[in-house]
């Protein structure tokens, strides 16, 4: 359609219609200008379409799907490819149906492992986050479907989700909770933008401004369409005009209406009204003028790609030996799940699965001598005393117990958050006892986030399978027998408890406040900051082969914070078996001012090795790779001084290291005086020479006292110099220096820091 052309014709009530649903799933259409409805689907991992206009909640049955591994699993895949290839299915089926927009993907942070939505999102990391969701969008659009990546912005919780504030500083939001969405933003330029229900520092996500309009579009160059998420609007006028384009579901005229009121009243511009009526008609004229009217789902080619999928994304967490299976012993498999698996998670993600494969179904006639136990009843939490008995005497006859354990549908959902980080206590109950007659135990784990495992250290196997999609049976039999190797890497810290955590004392907050107290250490950084033990860190996975890192180099030892650092290294394979490597790339911070990580996550890839097999992995690192945010300038600064660049398997696994030392083009905005202490000039060497002469006039002084006292060492100097302010040497000091020369140092300094008088 002629956009503009149409968009002069329709008047103030028609624009002002298109900016709110018809029902759950359509906007509305405007018959006048031949516009039609357009229609939205949920996701991420499948397509849950409504035949009932009115449900959102999944209470009637959406149409026969393919419902693929959910983000909890997809992200511990490390694989980009993989990500796109899913999307492309999801994207073709969205055309099959008719579906302008998928509802996904979803990327907000798993600040906590209770969030009863972590199940449908990718990572405590932002950059992992950020380059999955970017491939799977990428893959989505490709077949001129949008993707609507949500849920903007700080969605981390369930706990009063639609009016709790997140009271979070600007340094963590740009670092953490933004930079989820920033990278896939600007790289793979989505459709849509969902807003989050959330109150983000006091101000709804849907009538942010700052968020919607400054970050998103005047930043990061976003030109979409914004809409909320279903019920997400507090007040419609305020939202519109602070970005907010499409309010879903509709209210039956009634927000339209004030729309239309406020323009007639003063209160808001029409020119704002055709600004998200133009985003809107844009949305629609995108989808329909490459609408594939030819487009074949094929749900069996899905389902398949949905098993292979999972084999990429399960993660071997523990192997004593005991893995791969052999195929010539008697195995106890015991747990419900394995003939009836979890393999997604609740709420309006939940896809109607055409059809399921189990572990029982895919090793079924294939001459295995399995024995098959029940064990527990998912729908309860106290153990079953007859299903247990069965299980452990299966256990008895058996060279090896396969147990299938996890958090059942009801444990972990939309709505509401986890009370706890443990398995019910019948699945607890029942490894324990089986460990008493059987020593060979492997568990195979489903859920959507972590889970407590006191038995850990005692089983000789476990294998996170997350929640794996509908083909997740299939992936389990390839996985478990060998005949494909495990690659998945863990996109979470799994903690020893969850009081380790570093939101425990702030989660969920009360009284419709939430404070992210912990500040940029979230995950990883947290831990491994504070040295705790954990039960498995960030980025750890095993594998049927083994891999050798050698090689290590990066192209320069210094460099300014404008220029790029490549970095290579070489993976050899040198077992027996094919299998994939994920490679990561972390940056330490050396001396800083300002509390930074231990290291963060700064690149990876995962790449495919013939047994013997070495290749060589290049990444380019750039300024943001060894940048905070600096809250004084409003943007990323890099301080001048030595950073390491580490290669790992884990961000406890670092294989090799090596020191870069950067020199930043400018400075934050700090303003000196002469009551800053030594210590403020320290870290940059512009700052330091210009100090330089006030350290002489110290030293002449505090050498002297050196030699008449052995009550004043060295190391007290150095302790007490640094913060000492710099108006002190005009006592400490050899005379040299007065108030209107400090003065001159000072001011120098601030113009500097690019600040003056």
């Amino acid at each position: 359609m002629d956009v503009n052309k149409v968009l002069k014709k329709m008047t103030l009530e028609e624009k002002a219609s298109l900016c709110s649903g018809r029902d759950f799933w359509h906007t509305k259409a405007v018959r006048s200008q031949n516009v039609p409805e357009f229609e939205v689907s949920d996701g991420p991992h499948g397509l849950r379409r409504q035949t009932l206009e009115d449900d959102h909640f999944g209470g009637s049955e959406s149409i026969k799907a393919v419902c693929f591994p959910a983000a909890c699993a997809t992200a511990s895949s490390f694989d980009r490819n993989l990500l796109t290839k899913i999307g492309k299915a999801i994207g073709n089926e969205c055309q099959a149906e008719g579906v302008g927009t998928i509802l996904g993907p979803a990327v907000n942070i798993k600040r906590s492992p209770l969030c009863g939505r972590n199940f449908e999102y990718f990572s405590e990391d932002p950059l992992l986050a950020s380059e999955l969701a970017s491939a799977f969008i990428k893959g989505v659009q490709s077949k001129n479907v949008g993707a609507c990546i949500k849920h903007f912005l700080a969605n981390n919780q369930e706990h009063r989700r639609l009016s709790v504030s997140a009271e979070i500083d600007e340094r963590t939001l740009h670092e953490i909770y933004l930079a989820a969405f920033e990278g896939a933003v600007k790289d793979a330029k989505p459709w849509t933008v969902m807003c989050s229900y959330n109150r983000i520092n006091g101000t709804h996500a849907s009538q942010n401004k700052k968020y919607l309009t400054s970050v998103l579009r005047d930043e990061w160059g976003f030109d979409g369409v914004v809409m909320s998420d279903w019920g997400a609007v507090s007040d419609r006028v305020t939202g519109l005009d602070a970005g907010l384009d499409l309010e879903m579901p509709g209210t039956y005229g009634i927000n339209d209406r004030l729309i239309v009121e406020a323009v007639k009243n003063g209160q808001l511009s029409e020119a704002v009204v055709d600004r998200a009526a133009e985003r809107i008609l844009r949305l629609i004229d995108r989808f329909e003028s490459h609408r594939s009217k030819n487009a074949k789902w094929d749900k069996e080619a899905d389902h398949e790609l949905a098993g292979k999928a999972e084999e990429e994304c399960a993660v071997l967490l523990k192997n004593d030996g005991i893995l791969p299976l052999d195929k010539n012993d008697t195995i106890a498999v015991i747990g419900k799940y394995a003939k009836t698996p979890r393999f997604q998670g609740g709420g309006s993600s939940h896809i109607n699965a055409f059809k399921v494969t189990s572990f029982m179904d895919a090793s079924h006639g294939k001459g295995h001598d399995l024995i098959y136990a029940q064990g527990y009843d998912d729908q309860k939490d106290e153990t079953d005393r007859a299903l247990l008995t069965k299980a452990v005497n299966a256990a008895k006859k058996s060279d090896v117990a396969l147990i299938f354990a996890g958090l059942p549908d009801n444990f972990e959902s939309e709505g509401y958050d986890r009370k706890h980080m443990r398995l019910p206590d019948c699945q607890n109950t029942l490894i324990e006892e089986v460990l008493k007659v059987q020593p060979n135990v492997v568990v195979v784990l489903h859920n959507g986030s972590p889970v407590e495992m006191p038995w850990a250290d005692r089983v000789k196997g476990i294998f996170e399978m997350y929640l794996g999609g509908q083909n997740i049976g299939l992936a389990q039999y390839e996985l478990l027998f060998g005949k494909a190797n495990p690659s998945g890497r863990l996109p979470e810290t799994f903690p020893m408890k969850l009081s380790d955590n570093p939101s425990y004392l702030n989660f969920p907050g009360h009284d419709d406040r939430v404070n992210y107290a912990e500040g940029v250490f979230v995950g990883y950084r947290y831990y491994d900051a504070k040295e705790y033990d954990v039960l498995f860190p960030f980025g750890h996975g095993l594998s049927y082969t083994t891999y050798k890192y050698s090689n290590f180099k990066v192209s320069k030892r210094k460099i300014k914070d404008t220029d790029t650092l490549e970095v290579s290294v070489d993976i050899s394979n040198v077992g027996r078996m094919a299998g994939k490597e994920v490679v990561q790339i972390y940056v330490s911070p050396g001396r800083s001012d300002v509390p930074r990580p231990v290291r963060e996550l700064r690149a990876f890839d995962k790449i495919a090795l013939r047994a013997g097999e070495t290749k060589t992995v290049s990444f380019i690192l750039d300024k943001r790779a060894f940048s905070y945010y600096d809250e004084s300038l409003g943007d990323f600064y890099v301080p001048s001084g030595d950073y390491d660049v580490e290669v790992g398997a884990s961000s406890r696994d670092i294989r090799f290291t090596k020191k870069v030392n950067i020199e930043s083009a400018k400075l934050p905005r700090r303003r000196f005086d002469e009551n800053s202490t030594f210590s403020d000039f320290m870290g940059d060497p512009r700052l330091e020479a210009l100090l330089k002469p006030v350290i002489d006039s110290f030293n002449h002084v505090n050498e002297k006292d050196l030699k008449k006292s052995e009550a004043i060492s060295p190391e007290m100097v150095e302790a007490t110099f640094g913060p000492t302010p710099l108006r002190n040497v005009l006592g400490f000091g050899d005379g040299t220096f007065d108030h209107e020369k400090l003065k001159q140092i000072t001011d120098k300094a601030n113009k500097l820091c690019g600040l003056s008088d």
